[in-house]
């Protein structure tokens, strides 16, 4: 199963005893920055060991539940935690691998792999980390995951050297600049854009992770045979853009918003239909939707009014509204209980209620000071601007979560 055998050493296997396991589960909720001071309670491990195991396990715990459920599992730094994907987003880009035979170029702490693994036959995992190699290794054991081959190489350099084909490559490169908002592919590691020849030709399909930084129209002027834009989010969190390329495909591009929450949504379309519908305008009526962040990075705010029958506030605020509630919307729905105004506010006391800004002349902060409102679960004051009534407030109750 793995090529790292004779590295395990680097590997503190004192760690993995009973003795350091029931220590780290028994002070989960302890303060790590004292475990790390203090002397260490067990020989053979440094007290900043025990501290990053401990604060690398509590960071699993909603993000990576089968690792955190699962006894003697080893853990790399907490920013390589940080840094991989969710179980909820690696399940759902498994389902994009087609074939039996995967490699995956930037292995790391082997999370989307892991998944990958269990769809395919067969997996290959490339770092050039060679102590998280190991860790992975480890845990892939620990995990069962049998039918990944684990390598300590540069992926590209493994493509090249074994010149094999694959029926699906996975690469999630990573930034070399965290400076500023805006970053093209090219400056990312391993360089996907000089490189996507080699990966196309190697693969019957290309899968690639990006951070949802990265500008959609940016990415497709990076790319070439793009099939698919899967636009991902969590909780009104977006999570990460996957691209899916073919060798030789040069038709349609079909976008996808997908949110993973208690219930699954997607919304797609092909690029270029967005532009082709119209607006539609109007005042606050019955119920306000909020679409998820996924939808508002697709680009699609005429499509989503179009699609589910709703009408926007605004051409510049992203909210709508309708009569009537489609709960296959992905984002929040309002129950519209009134519409006030700044000067309604004025007279007012004991507000309540979670204070959004959109297309308002004033932030949540500041607003919530103003008018002294007190926080409350499911009531909503929405500040906001509506075509044909200028800035408004929406008092509402929520109805539907993400």
């Amino acid at each position: 199963m793995s090529d790292c055998n004779e590295r395990q050493k680097q590997l503190n296997k004192e760690l993995l005893t009973k003795a350091a396991q029931d220590y780290i589960n028994t002070h989960l909720q302890d303060d790590v920055n004292k475990i790390a001071l203090a002397k260490s309670p067990i020989h053979g491990i440094e007290s900043a060991e025990l501290a990053n195991q401990i604060s690398a396990k509590k960071k699993s715990a909603k993000k990576l539940q089968t690792w955190f459920n699962t006894p003697y599992i080893y853990y790399p730094s907490t920013l390589s935690v940080e840094q991989t994907s969710s179980e909820a987003t690696a399940e759902y880009k498994s389902g994009l691998a087609i074939g039996k035979t995967l490699l995956d170029i930037t292995g790391g702490f082997g999370v989307d792999g892991y998944f990958f693994s269990r769809r395919l036959e067969s997996t290959v995992h490339c770092e050039i980390n060679e102590e998280l190699l190991e860790i992975t290794a480890h845990n892939a054991s620990v995990l069962r995951q049998n039918n990944t081959a684990f390598k300590a190489i540069d992926g590209l350099v493994f493509l090249k050297e074994q010149a094999k084909h694959f029926d699906t490559i996975y690469i999630d490169p990573a930034r070399r600049s965290t400076s500023g908002k805006v970053f093209l592919l090219k400056d990312c590691n391993p360089d996907v854009v000089t490189n996507l020849d080699l990966l196309l030709t190697s693969a019957g399909r290309l899968i690639i992770k990006t951070a949802p930084l990265l500008d959609i129209s940016a990415g497709l002027n990076e790319l070439k045979h793009v099939v698919e834009i899967h636009i991902v989010s969590v909780k009104n969190e977006c999570k990460e853009l996957v691209w899916i390329l073919e060798h030789k495909y040069n038709g349609p591009i079909r976008i996808s918003a997908v949110t993973l929450n208690e219930i699954q949504k997607a919304f797609s379309f092909t690029l270029g239909d967005h532009q082709q519908t119209q607006l539609l305008e109007t005042t606050p009526t019955g119920y306000l939707y909020e679409p998820d962040v996924a939808l508002l990075k697709s680009g699609a705010f005429n499509l989503i009014a179009e699609k589910f029958n709703i009408k926007k506030l605004d051409t510049q605020t992203q909210l709508y509204t309708s009569n009537t509630v489609n709960q296959e919307f992905p984002g929040r729905i309002f129950s519209i209980n009134r519409i006030l105004t700044s000067g309604n506010l004025k007279k007012l006391k004991d507000l309540k209620g979670n204070v959004i800004v959109r297309n308002y002349r004033d932030t949540a902060e500041s607003l919530v000071k103003k008018y002294k409102i007190k926080p409350d679960k499911n009531k909503f004051l929405i500040f906001t601007y509506s075509k044909f009534d200028g800035y408004m407030v929406v008092e509402a109750d929520i109805i539907q979560h993400y």
